[in-house]
């Protein structure tokens, strides 16, 4: 194995075993943790490795956004929830019964 590359926490490994990135997982109540993961898909992998380029960051960078745009929650105030609501109803002018629309679930079946 390589030594790890700094500035992005990459282990080259040999494809016939894994590909290991080490991701540091920064949490608000505490000091960043490290986290490695293993066998990362070569799909996976390439698809993050676009990414980073494509955003010029480095695979470190790109897997930390990744992994907070899927695990945290992006807060919305329930008065701009509503808002959208609101908003999407607005733009439907028509209205629909609900024989309407079990006769449009219907449609298409056998």
């Amino acid at each position: 194995m390589q030594d790890p590359v700094p500035e992005i926490g990459l282990h080259v490994v040999p494809r016939y075993t894994a590909v290991t990135v080490t991701v540091p997982f920064w949490l608000e109540t505490a000091m960043p943790t490290t986290l490695t993961l293993k066998n990362i898909p070569d799909q996976v992998y390439e698809r993050l490795k676009a990414a980073a380029e494509a955003h010029r960051r480095s695979l470190n960078s790109e897997a930390i956004v990744c992994l907070e745009t899927v695990l945290t929650p992006t807060r919305i105030a329930p008065s701009e929830r509503l808002a959208r609501a609101r908003e999407l109803r607005a733009g439907i002018t028509a209205t629909f019964r609900a024989r309407d629309i079990d006769a449009l679930k219907r449609q298409g079946r056998p």
